[in-house]
């Protein structure tokens, strides 16, 4: 993902390269933040009852980094926050791995923690990023 840039926000980023947490956290904390939430979506090596060897994501990255930065203004319209990062790979990833990356820095815990559940619940109902369990069984799409 390389090196997250701080002072713009949101930082929005869709890439095939490993997340990078630390990065994400420093681009968006700032001196007047009293809550710094961040959520991680990992792989896991189970879904729905069946054994995940690893997930397949793929992207409309143009459409998806546009959605992205509409839910950051959502979140700036509804709880007053800039700093947000936002960060989604795409292509193949193990068990273990992050997918998704979400930190939110705010002067309050509450609307930190709001602001961060509405961007992940959102973004994966609205983002076209669609994924791909493969296991032992086979592959199969996930729908939502």
């Amino acid at each position: 993902m390389g090196e997250a840039q701080a002072g713009i926000f949101p930082l929005v980023r869709l890439t095939r390269d490993p997340l990078d947490r630390a990065a994400l956290i420093q681009a968006v904390a700032y001196p007047g933040a009293g809550a710094l939430v961040t959520f991680e979506g990992v792989v896991r090596d189970n879904a729905r009852g069946r054994a995940v060897d690893y997930l397949e994501y793929e992207a409309y990255v143009e459409m998806a980094e546009s959605q992205m930065r509409a839910i950051a203004a959502d979140v700036r319209a509804r709880w007053g926050i800039d700093h947000v990062a936002i960060a989604h790979r795409f292509g193949r990833m193990a068990v273990g791995e992050a997918s998704v990356i979400i930190v939110v820095a705010s002067p309050h815990r509450g609307e930190a923690f709001d602001a961060c559940r509405y961007i992940i619940d959102t973004l994966k109902t609205t983002v076209p990023i669609w994924k791909r369990e493969v296991g032992p069984d086979g592959a199969a799409w996930v729908e939502g």
